[in-house]
């Protein structure tokens, strides 16, 4: 039971550190792109690319492991970012579902007479790879998966099911992202706050599944996270008139077959539920 209490206090601590590191950032960015903040040193950091509040889950989950697990623990939580010791086919879902899911959106808008947005990589198809490791590496996934699955979906899952800790654990992430509202140019941020809470729990739906039936694997988290920033700027259906609808229908589909085939309790597949 004291353990039990100790986990819940660290999971209450991992979440008011990474909110608060990255809100800081965020509000004052913010801020400085109003001219709130005057002209300065600071302010020039604050809106550059090395405004490092999206770091906030990483921080957070680190600074814990380190206090707790001391190096021992920072080292296993390092591993298991590279950990590709699981079933190589649920790489298949890992790749495929957000090009198919953004790519199909798009399609469907441009067969039913919408415009075709600019893609930036028909003229530069050699950045399709680049890309990738772009938005792996500064546009979210490294700087938050350690956190939201590294360290808080272990630590729901022993309290609440598969279903339900990825519910909870999407709103805390929706709502992180509340002070991007004022700083993001993506257009998912074009939407009222809802649209994307609802879609960070969709997200989590399927980073829950990904992560149980792949031993808890960071690497699939780092790699799916990316998939799906990546896909929705490479497949841009959100800047289409209705790709936004066919995206959510695809998206939905998407998680309830997966929450109807393997179930909502553990997210695994069938022949573990009995191991």
């Amino acid at each position: 039971m004291q353990s039990l209490k100790t986990e819940d206090r660290n999971l209450l601590l991992f979440f008011l550190i990474a909110f608060g590191f990255t809100w800081l950032f965020w509000i004052l960015e913010a801020l400085a792109m109003r001219g709130f903040l005057g002209s300065s040193v600071l302010v020039d950091f604050l809106l550059s690319e090395g405004n490092p509040a999206a770091w906030g889950p990483f921080v957070s989950a680190f600074l814990l492991t380190w206090w707790n697990e001391r190096g021992r623990g920072v080292i296993g939580l390092l591993k298991r970012g590279v950990d590709y010791g699981f079933p190589r086919v649920w790489w298949v879902p890992t790749m495929l579902i957000f090009p198919l899911i953004c790519g199909g959106a798009l399609l469907f808008a441009i067969l039913g007479g919408d415009r075709v947005p600019d893609l930036f990589w028909v003229s530069s198809p050699s950045l399709i790879v680049t890309f990738f490791f772009s938005v792996l590496l500064f546009q979210g996934p490294l700087q938050e998966e350690f956190g939201w699955r590294g360290y808080a979906l272990g630590r729901l899952q022993t309290r609440f099911n598969a279903l339900n800790s990825s519910i909870i654990l999407g709103l805390v992430w929706g709502a992180w992202h509340l002070p991007y509202f004022w700083v993001g140019q993506e257009a998912i941020y074009t939407y009222t706050f809802l649209p994307l809470v609802f879609s960070a729990i969709l997200m989590s739906i399927l980073l829950t599944w990904l992560y149980n039936n792949t031993g808890g694997s960071i690497l699939v988290a780092l790699v799916f996270h990316t998939m799906f920033n990546y896909s929705m700027q490479v497949f841009p259906a959100l800047e289409t008139e209705v790709g936004g609808l066919f995206y959510l229908i695809f998206f939905v589909a998407t998680v309830a077959a997966v929450l109807a085939i393997w179930g909502p309790r553990r997210l695994v597949r069938p022949e573990k539920r009995n191991s």
